[in-house]
């Protein structure tokens, strides 16, 4: 059996990374993620990941799409589709939301792409600044690409963080390189990577858990993201993709949040997305659903990956708003 040295090669800076990692995440969890980002670009076909297509790494295909829409006229108004965001309210009732909790307001922002077009990341940053919320989520994909350069993407967080009152709580997922970790807990956001927070509002609380992306780099932890859990508490995780609907179920989560769909970003008329690009039935693909006893949201997204274009599925931000309910 053989093993591999993934630090072997390492420069200075990185080791110096791997060791505020490991002290961060621990020792197996940060040299998964380091190991799985160092192996290889991510691949159209296969090499990892839920489902076995990635359209979002086959980066010929969308200098074609920018083309092809470009030819027939459709690309302009794609793009002010994309900078068009909606505001959306989704009603979460539960009878463990403490009625101290009645009304408060969780903001998702997901899928936000910061690097992708300048335009939209500050229609993003422009809508959330008059939002009323108590606490904030981001579920992931903050990068356009899917490995390379994210110092962009950075200073888009960095822009946005600025915009965002209050506690800021944000999960990774397949767009994400962990190198961002320390840069953005530094401005601010608390990253849950396998691990969870209790909120506390007038003596109630909640719990709020996160993973790391289960869709590509497949690092998720449920087990430890629900560690500590009281199963009196109304519990929240926070997810990229929805495709772990069935886990986080049965692991005793209440109510899921998350995005990487994008709604299909390109649909039918009617909002029916041509694909999903992920592995999960149709009906946790957008918008609110539910799943035995845990409610769920997967947001469209607020940012656009591979083009900066939508039709027939606006981008939002979402505002979940708690409330208990009779037993």
């Amino acid at each position: 059996m053989t093993s591999v040295n993934l630090v072997a090669d390492y420069s200075d800076a990185d080791m110096e990374l791997l060791t505020r990692l490991e002290h961060r995440l621990g020792s197996v969890h940060a040299r998964q993620r380091l190991g799985i980002e160092d192996d290889h670009a991510q691949k159209v076909f296969g090499g990892g990941g839920l489902n076995f297509f990635h359209p979002e790494n086959w980066y010929s295909i969308q200098a074609l799409m920018r083309w092809s829409l470009k030819l027939v006229g459709m690309y302009e108004k794609g793009w002010r589709n994309a900078c068009n965001l909606t505001l959306t309210q989704n009603k979460v009732e539960h009878s463990l939301i403490p009625e101290v909790f009645n009304g408060y307001r969780i903001l998702q922002l997901t899928d936000l792409h910061l690097d992708m077009d300048e335009t939209i990341t500050q229609s993003i940053i422009e809508a959330v600044c008059p939002a009323e919320y108590d606490v904030c989520v981001l579920t992931g994909d903050y990068r356009a690409q899917t490995y390379g350069p994210y110092d962009e993407a950075l200073e888009g967080l960095r822009q946005l963080r600025a915009s965002l009152k209050g506690d800021v709580y944000a999960v990774l997922g397949n767009h994400d390189s962990i190198r961002m970790l320390p840069a953005m807990e530094d401005m601010g956001y608390q990253l849950l990577l396998n691990e969870g927070v209790s909120l506390q509002r007038g003596g109630g609380r909640i719990r709020l858990a996160g993973v790391d992306d289960p869709h590509y780099y497949r690092v998720d932890n449920l087990e430890a993201a629900a560690r500590d859990g009281d199963p009196e508490l109304f519990s929240v995780l926070l997810s990229h993709t929805p495709e772990i609907y069935r886990q986080a179920a049965h692991a005793g989560f209440d109510f899921m949040m998350c995005g990487h769909t994008h709604g299909g970003q390109i649909c039918l008329p009617g909002g029916v997305p041509l694909t999903l690009d992920a592995d999960c039935p149709r009906f946790v693909g957008k918008g609110a659903w539910k799943w035995g006893g845990m409610l769920g949201y997967t947001s469209v997204g607020a940012g656009t990956s591979i083009i900066p274009v939508r039709f027939n599925c606006p981008p939002e931000i979402v505002i979940h708003v708690l409330g208990s309910a009779s037993h």
